[in-house]
């Protein structure tokens, strides 16, 4: 008995593709379902899906090297519990977003869930090179992390060679810049008392 197999084409599973929205209409399931099941960086914004580009080693190294040493200050005095991406945070109803470092303080660990975090403590971006992602990072996610009343933001630069630590004033709904470290600082956070990341160290780890 002979069999055929149907005819393959190459090219895209457009098949997979029809089975969800268009861009635009997707739900929080839609998205939640999309990155559990492909593994995809990839954030969510008001119906939209935005696949992350893949990051570089030496992204990656500053933020192994910064989680390190958060992770280092926070588990000392069981402050709290920090994690890297992919992790989903979800800022708002239809917003999610996969910061590169994410840390929430002890009490408020009930917001810390399996699949996704409500909010964070503090956040840290590691810019990459391209004008989309350093947009996202500089000024789209700046003014969204302050509108989810994030506490603290640490934007890493590594193209400026600056690490910008902002803060949100109490009632505020835009940061207010705690400091701008060049090699040679020492940054610091007004959240966590004691912590400090020396500013040559975390751009030297990029060249390990």
């Amino acid at each position: 008995m002979t069999t055929t197999n149907p005819t393959r084409s190459p090219g895209p599973a457009w098949q997979i593709a029809e089975l969800f929205p268009e861009q635009g209409e997707l739900s929080e399931k839609d998205y939640l379902y999309a990155t559990r099941e492909t593994n995809k960086l990839a954030e969510f914004s008001d119906g939209y899906l935005e696949v992350l580009p893949m990051p570089t080693i030496p992204h990656q190294r500053i933020v192994q090297f910064l989680s390190n040493l958060l992770l280092h200050f926070a588990a000392a005095a069981k402050l709290g519990e920090v994690l890297f991406a992919p992790l989903r945070v979800r800022l708002r109803p239809g917003k999610f977003r996969e910061p590169d470092i994410v840390f929430m303080l002890a009490q408020n660990t009930h917001r810390a869930h399996d699949e996704f975090w409500h909010g964070a403590d503090l956040v840290m971006e590691v810019t990459s090179e391209d004008d989309e992602s350093r947009r996202r990072d500089l000024v789209t996610k700046r003014a969204e992390y302050a509108e989810a009343e994030i506490p603290e933001y640490w934007i890493v630069d590594p193209q400026q060679q600056t690490i910008t630590v902002l803060t949100l004033p109490v009632g505020a709904k835009v940061y207010a810049v705690h400091g701008v470290y060049r090699p040679g600082d020492v940054a610091t956070s007004p959240l966590l008392g004691g912590f400090a990341a020396d500013v040559t160290a975390v751009f030297e780890a990029a060249k390990r």
